[in-house]
């Protein structure tokens, strides 16, 4: 009668030793994959809130002009003038950005708020033409060709929008496209409590 030859204990230690390091891959995967289907991206933290903004000095978009003359560019100083404004980081090739830009325009007309935007790692050209085509809504616009002011900011990605008070402080940080329904109910709020007195 033939016998199975028997496999040794260190071979079946390699077999062993070649399956886990798959078994906790997958675990790990699923766990990310959980976690990103059920967390919130609104919700993402940010270490700047009730800070001051960061001092950066923006290049306004060149050739981006109004009737009443060129659009600037901003600083950190611009935002402590007593004025709570709303500061958006945006590009032409954003789809999103595409999507939440009329909610922009709606916020500035119905709450007369001062709307700045950031255009981010994008082609002069390509940002005229998004405005031109799609409305704008912002007093100023500055230049972030770098990425450098989205890292001061701490922007995960675009579109961001933050709400800052008279005070040049940040108050609130809205992370993705503005809907509807986030702008009643979330970044309207957040305004009205930005231009609220402080006691």
């Amino acid at each position: 009668m033939d016998e199975k030859p028997a496999i040794d204990a260190p071979t079946r230690w390699r077999s062993r030793a070649l399956i886990w390091p798959f078994v906790v891959f997958c675990g790990l995967t699923l766990l990310f994959a959980l976690a990103l289907k059920s967390g919130d991206p609104t919700r993402l933290p940010s270490a700047l809130i009730g800070k001051p903004v960061p001092d950066l000095a923006l290049a306004p978009l060149p050739g981006l002009a109004e009737s009443t003359g060129p659009i600037p560019g901003f600083s950190g100083a611009d935002l402590r003038q007593g004025q709570a404004s709303i500061v958006n980081f945006w590009a032409s090739w954003c789809g999103p950005c595409v999507q939440e830009h009329p909610l922009l325009v709606t916020a500035k007309n119905e709450t007369g708020a001062r709307v700045l935007g950031v255009n981010y790692k994008d082609q002069p050209a390509a940002a005229r033409h998004f405005l031109e085509q799609h409305g704008n809504p912002y007093a100023a616009v500055g230049i972030d060709g770098s990425g450098r002011a989205a890292i001061e900011w701490g922007v995960y990605g675009i579109p961001e929008t933050f709400i800052v008070d008279g005070e040049g402080r940040i108050v609130f940080r809205h992370v993705g496209p503005i809907t509807p329904q986030t702008l009643r109910t979330i970044l309207i709020p957040a305004l009205e409590r930005a231009r609220a007195p402080t006691r």
